[in-house]
């Protein structure tokens, strides 16, 4: 005994919908903004840190940027907050223009550390440890 074999169904199309009429424009509206109005971008890098100067955001932000907004509370990097919100850094670099342009964010150059220690202050550290 053979199983029963499934025949395929030909979709039709709904014809009680009306169609599109001929001056309407096949594309639809942008849902996104790529720049500001001007075009420009803010220089950012990837260790630029961002400081929230507003403690609740505005009604008139996006979702993106009101989360963008609660995690600058505290300094983080513009890679950090890529990474917090799963966006893309050309992404990050679009919500901070728009939030730098408002005043509701403040970008800050890293904090630069030494790249070595002085070797007297750690051999003064250790001689002082091994008196103890």
């Amino acid at each position: 005994m053979t199983p029963p074999q499934r025949q395929r169904r030909d979709l039709v199309p709904d014809l009680s919908t009306p169609k599109e009429s001929e001056d309407k424009p096949g594309n639809p509206e942008r849902m996104y903004v790529v720049a500001g109005p001007d075009g420009e971008r803010a220089e950012l890098d990837l260790v630029t840190l961002i400081v929230a100067r507003a403690t609740d955001p505005p009604p008139s932000a996006s979702p993106e940027q009101a989360a963008l907004l609660r995690l600058c509370a505290a300094p983080l990097s513009v890679a950090e907050l890529s990474a917090y919100l799963h966006l893309p850094f050309s992404a990050m670099g679009v919500l901070l223009t728009e939030l730098l342009t408002a005043e509701l964010v403040q970008a800050r150059a890293p904090i630069v550390r030494k790249a070595r220690t002085d070797r007297s202050l750690l051999e003064a550290v250790m001689n002082g440890l091994q008196r103890l």
